[in-house]
């Protein structure tokens, strides 16, 4: 898996090129993330009883997780993601540009 849920990533490309944000939620299956504060919608809600209101609320729309890098942790840069195995067995994933492992061992 190349970015998961809790990553930060830029946009590389569209209408928010260059902006970045945090995954809040991956579809595997349709390779689709929701990444905060990108991609931002306005949706017209009904009135309810948990909202009586209603009216027009901006949200999150999916992007494909193709048109985001993930940012390094430690290098503060976008950068492909690559894998290795550690002395233990456990795979983790590394950034390509400095060589530091992005998961937390």
């Amino acid at each position: 898996m190349r970015i998961k849920k809790g990553d930060r990533v830029r946009v590389i490309s569209g209408k928010d090129a260059g902006k970045e944000g945090k995954i809040l939620a991956r579809d595997i299956k349709k390779d689709t993330i929701i990444v905060e504060g990108v991609n931002m919608i306005t949706k017209s809600m009904r009135p309810t009883q948990k909202d009586p209101r209603g009216g027009l609320v901006k949200k999150e729309a999916v992007l494909q997780a193709s048109k985001a890098m993930l940012v390094c942790p430690s290098c503060g840069k976008a950068t492909r993601v690559g894998r290795a195995f550690l002395d233990s067995g456990k795979k983790v994933r590394i950034c390509k540009k400095c060589g530091e492992i992005i998961d937390k061992v």
